[in-house]
């Protein structure tokens, strides 16, 4: 199977039960619940995404004709930026959608290279056997068929969607993340006053964003 990826870079992890690890990011290319494209953002079930995920024209991205090519670009990312083996690689395949494209293959690959494999998902596809780190992050309007894992982080509020629909799923993590825009301190004060009143949930930020990298 080939790969098309948008980019592989090295950065902390911004976000979660993972929050401040040094990660390879490998940003899979397509989702299923939104084009891209700003045109169809009004259409989109999830319209409020912020990343980039068309093309292969980022930093380290591609087309890799085989699970051996994406795993060796990804190692080779790990490899130029960290300065000991003091902790074990992690990579996070993301998206887009990384499920469209994510299969037995390119896990083991992977592993092969000596990586612990993250997923971060919209939750609308099923899993491939042998990732380490499953996230799920639910979008209103969006079947969830992807209903265990080790993290569920939840961008809320969304219009129609309830933290307690997921309270009961099988995970080991549940997260709320403020919503971006025009309303985030709104946003953000209601997620710290739901964690507050319901200590199952935890407050995640973006600190990527926060401080300013990838």
């Amino acid at each position: 199977m080939a790969y098309r990826v948008k980019e592989i870079f090295h950065t902390l992890q911004g976000e979660g039960a993972h929050s401040g690890r040094a990660a390879v990011f490998c940003r899979f290319v397509g989702c299923n619940l939104w084009s891209g494209r700003e045109d169809d953002r009004a259409r989109a079930v999830c319209g409020f995404c912020d990343t980039d995920f068309l093309g292969t024209d980022g930093p380290g991205g591609g087309a890799f004709a085989s699970a051996d090519d994406l795993a060796d670009a990804v190692r080779a990312c790990w490899d130029d930026a960290v300065a000991d083996d003091s902790g074990a690689p992690y990579v996070v395949c993301t998206g887009g959608e990384p499920l469209l494209q994510l299969d037995d293959a390119a896990i083991a690959a992977l592993h092969a290279r000596g990586f612990t494999v993250a997923v971060e998902t919209n939750g609308t596809q099923q899993a491939p056997q042998g990732l380490d780190w499953i996230c799920v992050s639910p979008k209103a309007d969006a079947a969830l068929k992807l209903i265990r894992g080790d993290e569920l982080k939840l961008v809320w509020p969304q219009a129609g969607l309830s933290p307690e629909a997921f309270a009961h799923l099988g995970f080991s993590h549940f997260f709320l993340q403020p919503l971006d825009g025009a309303d985030a301190r709104a946003n953000l004060a209601a997620c710290i006053a739901y964690c507050r009143a319901h200590p199952r949930w935890r407050l995640s930020l973006q600190s990527h964003k926060l401080i300013g990298i990838p």
